[in-house]
C-alpha cells in the first residue's frame, strides 16, 4: 500500500473529483484556489498513488431495463480442489454480476446482480449461477427498494 502525505488541497481535490469526475483541469483548479499546472501534478500523484482507482459513468439500470436486483449468497462445494479459483474465474465472465465479494459467515461469497425481471432472473440462477463450477447451494434476496446509495468515500472536512 503506498501511503502518501494529504493535505488540504488534495482533500478538496478528492471531494470535488467524487461530487462531478467530468470537471475539467481548469474548472477543478478554480474550485480547489489551485493553479491548473498545480492542480494538474497533484492529480497525477493522487492517481499513480492509487487513491484514484478509476473515473466512470454511473448509468441508471432500471432505466436500461434492468428492473430487479437482488443479492446472491453462494456457497461453494469445498471437496473440489481449486474451487474458490474456478468460481471466481467464472464469475468475471458474466456481465449481469456486477459485485462480488468473499465472505465469512455461512456463504463463501455475496453477489450484487441484475436483472431485466424476476422471470429472467430466474432463469439466470438456476441455468447460468447455479451452474457454475463448484457451486453447492445458493440463495437470491431481491431488493424492493434501494434506500440509500453512496457511491463515494466518506473524506475529512
Amino acid at each position: 500500500m503506498n501511503h502518501i502525505e494529504l493535505d488540504s488541497y488534495d482533500w478538496r481535490l478528492l471531494k470535488a473529483l467524487q461530487t462531478n469526475a467530468r470537471l475539467t483541469n481548469v474548472a477543478l483548479s478554480e474550485q480547489i484556489n489551485l493553479s491548473p499546472s498545480q492542480c494538474s501534478r497533484r492529480l497525477q500523484r493522487l492517481e499513480q498513488s492509487n487513491l484514484i482507482e478509476a473515473y466512470f459513468t454511473q448509468l441508471n439500470a432500471s432505466e436500461l431495463g434492468y428492473q430487479v436486483t437482488a443479492f446472491v449468497s453462494v456457497t461453494l462445494d469445498k471437496s473440489i480442489k481449486n474451487s474458490d479459483t474456478q468460481f471466481q474465474q467464472a464469475i468475471i465472465e458474466i456481465p449481469k454480476i456486477l459485485e462480488c465479494y468473499s465472505v465469512s459467515g455461512e456463504a463463501d461469497y455475496w453477489l450484487r446482480v441484475i436483472s431485466e425481471n424476476l422471470p429472467s432472473l430466474s432463469t439466470f440462477l438456476s441455468e447460468s449461477l447455479a451452474k457454475l463450477p463448484c457451486v453447492r447451494d445458493l440463495t437470491s434476496t431481491v431488493v424492493l427498494n434501494r434506500i440509500k446509495h453512496a457511491p463515494s468515500i466518506p473524506l475529512p472536512n
